[in-house]
């Protein structure tokens, strides 16, 4: 059976596929996103080709230091409703600009997923939801970032659906796979063609 490894620290990520029963290991992919990401965006990359590129070059990185194995990178991108894409939130206050910023309106929140075999992507999958936050007061923000901040520091959009950040919507289309980080379903499909897992 081909090793699958996981290019991402992310918790949310590993969580997912721990529970799934998924054999793999993680280990960080080593690559420099923020630059990757401006030199992206440079290029024009809107959220969802953001996504896949991030995904890809993760996945690429690690693959040739493991070239008999299946790696596998993911990245999110959050892009509001004005076509602006956001970042993680550095601050406090970052975060609470930014929800803000997202109240009452719907954003697309992108997740990307890429394997590498041999240093070469050989599959892919690319999913979006759309997220519509209800207007909420400025007292419920508050509480919110009391309850939740730092943890979200490393959520792009400044939630986690998993919790409470579920408050914070009034609609929601997609997978909530999708949302934590990973299109989980396409991806046990595939591994279970490959015969990472059982079919």
């Amino acid at each position: 059976m081909t090793d699958l490894i996981l290019a991402s620290q992310s918790s949310s990520r590993r969580a997912m596929l721990e529970a799934a029963g998924v054999p793999f290991r993680a280990e960080a992919a080593g690559v420099d996103e923020e630059a990757a990401k401006l030199a992206f965006q440079a290029e024009g990359y809107d959220g969802r080709g953001l996504a896949d590129a991030l995904a890809e070059l993760k996945a690429v990185k690690l693959s040739r230091r493991y070239p008999d194995a299946l790696v596998l990178g993911c990245d999110s991108t959050v892009q509001a409703s004005d076509g602006a894409l956001l970042d993680k939130a550095e601050s406090r206050e970052e975060a609470r600009d930014q929800l803000a910023a997202l109240a009452g309106t719907t954003h697309r929140l992108t997740s990307a997923a890429v394997v590498a075999l041999g240093g070469a992507p050989i599959w892919r999958y690319v999913d979006v939801a759309k997220m519509t936050m209800r207007p909420f007061s400025d007292a419920f923000l508050e509480s919110y970032l009391e309850d939740e901040w730092p943890a979200i520091g490393g959520c792009v959009g400044g939630y986690r659906i998993e919790g409470l950040g579920a408050q914070l919507f009034a609609r929601i289309e997609g997978s909530q796979f999708t949302i934590m980080g990973l299109p989980l379903l396409p991806l046990l499909d595939w591994l279970r063609i490959r015969g990472v897992i059982q079919a």
